[in-house]
Formats: structure tokens, sequence, C-alpha cells
């Protein structure tokens, strides 16, 4: 059978006002350096398996036990993206059903804790992620949450700290990872705390799981009860979450607290994307990324701290840089939108035991991943630290026109030498 691809001129024809927002999204993107932490950039096979006709399938159940038939074409691709992650990340069970890496967490939640239960998680100030037990989110407000947080001089997790609140507050359920914590992790001494006091111990790599499947990052796979993560950021997938186990003796109550527990029907197209992306990963090319992101970040890092910008912790481990603007009286939000002016984008960030208003945050959060794929190395980002400390310190001086145009012109060399 002849299978004749759509005619991608349909958009245009059927809705000018999105296909000209989609149009104008990927100039964006393409004239853009993408520093938001969260961000990536997807591969061609990525984005043709996003938009497939897989979408048009609706299915709830697991692969060979479903609800709808004519799911055998799914089942392939669900049961090939279980098998690369398992592969990838050394897991015995693996769910890759759930929509996001918040809905992931939250089958952890609905999974092992019941209304009410204790959850010590870090603080979301300090690094920590809202899905796990921020008061404005669902975790929140039906679990009683505890945080522990950083050491106020060197901006590292206080292990001792750690302990002393899980003996005190005796958790059901003990979370490391985060949206901002840029250093690894000590997962052993983290399991360790958790088995003293005889809670579960769940680690949220959302931000790290590409440098973790890249082989430059510790796992945490064989510490943790359940990890969770996405499979975009630095995994550089599409959008989604990931369970996974060291052990599959959660299989049963996972899979339930998945489907019918927090979700209903599964995204096909995505699980789809998810195989493609994984399978990626595996590739020795994809390592290589993995060691550049975190060469890159470290060079970031240290092009910033020569052009006197403090930094949370000192410096990274991962591919998170996160700015402490407060000696310049700065906020995030104000450095967030100068940088937008010469084509940066970024993202206001809390920093340790700042402030509970978004608005008057004084960190910045930066992230590599995304120039990464693009190709970009440290010769380039050496280049982009010296821009943003410019517009940095050209704003704390009110003298930022001084300097856009010629941050500008920078940001497009590069972006014209690494097209998406």
């Amino acid at each position: 059978m002849n299978y004749q691809l759509p005619n991608k001129d349909v958009l245009a024809k059927t809705d000018p006002l999105i296909a000209a927002a989609m149009t104008a999204e990927k100039d964006r993107q393409q004239n853009t350096i993408e520093l938001i932490a969260s961000e990536n950039i997807v591969s061609p096979a990525v984005l043709e398996a996003l938009g497939h006709e897989m979408t048009n399938k609706t299915l709830e159940g697991y692969p060979g036990a479903r609800f709808h038939g004519g799911g055998e074409n799914v089942d392939t691709v669900e049961q090939a993206a279980i098998d690369r992650a398992k592969d990838l990340f050394g897991a015995a069970y693996v769910n890759v059903q759930p929509h996001s890496g918040s809905q992931a967490n939250l089958a952890i939640f609905y999974a092992v804790l019941k209304p009410g239960d204790k959850v010590l998680s870090l603080d979301l100030a300090a690094g920590g992620h809202l899905s796990h037990g921020l008061g404005a989110n669902l975790s929140g407000r039906w679990f009683e949450a505890h945080h522990y947080t950083v050491n106020p001089e060197t901006a590292l997790i206080d292990y001792d700290q750690v302990e002393k609140l899980a003996i005190e507050i005796r958790p059901k359920l003990l979370i490391a990872g985060g949206s901002a914590y840029p250093r690894e992790i000590d997962f052993v001494r983290m399991s360790d705390i958790a088995k003293k006091v005889d809670a579960l111990f769940h680690v949220d790599m959302a931000h790290f799981a590409g440098l973790v499947a890249g082989g430059v990052h510790p796992s945490p796979l064989p510490h943790a009860d359940f990890v969770t993560c996405t499979t975009t950021k630095t995994l550089r997938g599409p959008r989604g979450g990931l369970i996974l186990c060291r052990d599959d003796k959660w299989a049963k109550k996972l899979q339930s607290a998945v489907f019918p527990g927090v979700q209903g029907s599964i995204h096909s197209q995505v699980i789809a994307a998810k195989a493609v992306c994984l399978g990626e990963a595996l590739r020795d090319d994809f390592k290589a990324y993995a060691a550049q992101v975190k060469r890159n970040a470290a060079l970031l890092a240290t092009t910033l701290r020569c052009r006197d910008i403090d930094l949370v912790s000192g410096g990274t481990d991962t591919h998170i840089v996160l700015l402490d603007l407060k000696k310049y009286g700065l906020k995030g939000r104000e450095v967030e939108a100068a940088l937008a002016k010469v084509n940066i984008t970024a993202n206001k960030n809390p920093i340790p035991f700042d402030v509970a208003n978004p608005q008057d945050w004084v960190g910045l959060r930066l992230g590599v991943s995304a120039a990464t794929t693009r190709g970009i190395t440290e010769y380039e980002f050496a280049s982009l630290g010296v821009v943003v400390a410019d517009i940095i310190h050209a704003l704390a001086n009110d003298d930022l026109e001084s300097v856009l145009d010629a941050s500008r012109k920078k940001i497009q060399e590069i972006c014209d030498a690494f097209p998406i």
C-alpha cells in the first residue's frame, strides 16, 4: 500500500490563525537561544511520531489487556517504550503512560499513601517541585507535607537536617529531586534515612534523567523504591512522564494507580514519541550529548562567576545554573525580561529562603540542554555567559540600552551558526 503524507498546507488553509502562530513559534525558536532548563528540542523522528494518525486511537489498559479493540499496533509501540526504558535505566518495572511528570508523581502518592499521610520533600525555594506537597497543589492538599531545605551557607542539601526531620516527622514517603537544585543528590544517604524511619523513598529525576541515561550522572534506580521523570528536558523527548522501579514488587499497585487511578485513556501518539526518544537515548551519540551538556553547564557557570555573578551553591553538577541576583538589587523577572530583548529565554526562579511572591524572587534559572542540542559547545557558551552578565550589569546600572544592540547581534550570530 502506498501511504500519502498529508498536504503540509492543510493547516494554513483550514485555520490561518493557528497556522500563523505555529509558524511564528518555529521562527522564534530558530532565532532564540533557549536557556529555560525544562526545555529541549526534539528530533524530526519524535515530531513525526507526535503528528501521526495513531493519535486517533483510543485505548485504556495495558498491552495485551485493553478495554477497546484495534490496539495491536499501539501495543507494539507501548511495549517497545517499556522495553527501551528498562534497558536504558536498568529498571525492572516501567510505566510509560503518565501524561506528565506531575501525574507520574501523583500516581506514586495514589499507590502508596492515604489522604493525610506524611510526606517529606525538598522545599520549593530550595529547588523542590510543586507536585511534592506544595499547598497549592493536590499533593499538598490531600497529604500532610513537610519540607527539608539546604544549608544557608553552601545551598547544598543538609542531610543531617533531613535525617533529624525524618526522625521527628516519621513520613511515609521521603522525596528527593525537584526543578531547580543544580547539584547531585546523595541517593545512598537519602535511602539510608528512609530506611531508618521505615519510609518509602521516591526520586523525581525529571530534570536530570537524560544525564542518567547518558551515563554522566549517578542513577537513583539502585537506591529508590520509586523513580519518576519526564521524557522532555534532558531526555530530549515529548512531553510526558515515566515511572520506574528497580524491582517489580510494586507493579500491580502502580499499574492500577496510573489507570484507572489518576488517568483514563492513553495518548497513543505521545507514547510512540516516547519510544522514539528512548531509542535515541540508547545510542552512543546521546551519551556524547549528555557529556556535552555537563561541559556546557560547567563552562557557563565558570563564565558567570568570573563576571561577578553569584550562583546558588557556587556552580552546578547538572544542566542547571541558578543565579542569585540579590546583590545587584534585581528581581528574576526583570532579568528574564531584559534577556528576552536580546532573544535569550530564561525564567525567574526562587533561590533558597527566597520570598513567597514570584514577582519578588531574586533568582534566575538557566539550563543548557536545548542549546546543546543545536550543537553549541563551550566556546559559544562562554559568549552566552558574557552576554547574560553584561545584561545583568547594565540593568543594575540602569543602562540596559547600551548593551542591547551588541548582545542581540551576538545571539543572532550564534543562532545562524547553529540552526535547529
